[in-house]
């Protein structure tokens, strides 16, 4: 007599942003997409590149959108999400649309949350996979990181303009790049662990093939994506790692899970040496780190020789750790493995002796 097993009712899920376009001048798109969820707006636009932004973000919304077009101050602090929010209640604005870099897009996503307003993110570098994510980085002041914030839901409508994203520095793109790097090897370990990912629990099948096919892009497509922006082309390749470094690699790591190369990455973040590179950059060392600490050899070559190709650093020096005194690597190793952090998703147990000695190997 064959007795059936009982079924498996842990719960496992998945996270995903409302809608995603992507296109050669998808901005033109915004001014009708945004009319589907409101007919007042406030925007706020990344001061670095307002003065390129107001017209072209204006025009596309005229006719469609009456809207408050805003300068961001600068961080994704307490004070600028009170402002933009005091300035939607101002203007009773039904939709938030952020438009710039991650903290002007953070800043959007976390006053939307305290509204309880649709919002809208227009990406304009592809350089991490923040734009799709419910999660937002808060930052003090002066600078340093108060917090992150798990937020409700995704954004309603990731608009991703390549045309734009073509003008930027190709660094932006390679460091985007190198987080996407870390979707799949983190995501796989939190497979075979069972680790939760940011819904807090199990991801869903689809969740680790989304994080494959990312890894799978970034490796076929990298280095031809990085010569066309550099040419400031919008060509087929950086159409491809721009969906790699931002969707793909936004649903991989929340639905996911992440595990070694971010919590390395924090550890980096102790030292002020590094304080000068971009967050893709010190994720791309964290995934090396973690293949030196599984022991993987061979994998850590591969990607070693796909970093340098896609111009990644592979070498602590490469982000400005010049002199990796062992006090510097044992703060890193410190941070890294504390208690509940994520690097205990590893599939192995991961200790701060062997993030040390895979630092070391780094050097």
């Amino acid at each position: 007599m064959l007795v059936e097993s009982a079924p498996d009712i842990t719960p496992r899920g998945a996270r995903f942003p409302g809608r995603y376009i992507q296109a050669k001048g998808a901005i033109g798109l915004l001014g009708q997409e945004a009319a589907g969820f409101g007919k007042r707006a406030v925007a706020l636009l990344d001061r670095g590149i307002f003065d390129l932004l107001e017209t072209d973000i204006a025009a596309a919304l005229s006719g469609h959108v009456e809207a408050k077009l805003i300068r961001h101050g600068g961080e994704c602090s307490e004070h600028e999400i009170g402002s933009l929010v005091a300035a939607a209640r101002n203007a009773q604005a039904e939709l938030i649309i952020g438009a710039g870099g991650g903290k002007a897009l953070d800043t959007t996503k976390a006053a939307a949350r305290d509204l309880g307003l649709p919002v809208i993110i227009v990406p304009t570098i592809a350089a991490s996979d923040a734009p799709c994510s419910a999660l937002a980085v808060i930052y003090n002041e002066d600078g340093t990181v108060a917090y992150d914030t798990f937020l409700p839901s995704n954004p309603n409508l990731v608009l991703v303009d390549t045309a734009l994203i073509a003008k930027a520095p190709a660094r932006f793109l390679a460091a985007g790049i190198g987080d996407a790097l870390a979707t799949w090897y983190e995501a796989d370990s939190c497979r075979q662990s069972g680790a939760s990912n940011c819904m807090r629990m199990p991801g869903v099948s689809l969740a680790f093939e989304i994080a494959r096919v990312c890894r799978d892009t970034i490796f076929k497509y990298g280095a031809a994506a990085l010569e066309e922006c550099d040419a400031g082309q919008a060509g087929p390749a950086l159409e491809r790692v721009v969906e790699a470094n931002i969707l793909l690699s936004g649903i991989g790591f929340e639905s996911g899970g992440v595990a070694a190369a971010h919590a390395i990455h924090h550890g980096l973040c102790e030292l002020e040496d590094v304080h000068h590179h971009l967050h893709g950059e010190k994720v791309a060392i964290g995934v090396l780190a973690g293949l030196k600490i599984h022991g993987r050899e061979d994998e850590f070559l591969k990607v070693r020789d796909f970093c340098r190709s896609v111009r990644l650093p592979t070498r602590l020096a490469d982000i400005g750790i010049a002199d990796a005194t062992s006090d510097k690597l044992a703060t890193v190793a410190r941070r890294a493995c504390r208690p509940g952090e994520i690097i205990h998703n590893e599939p192995i147990p991961v200790s701060e002796a062997a993030v040390l000695t895979a630092l070391k190997e780094l050097v």
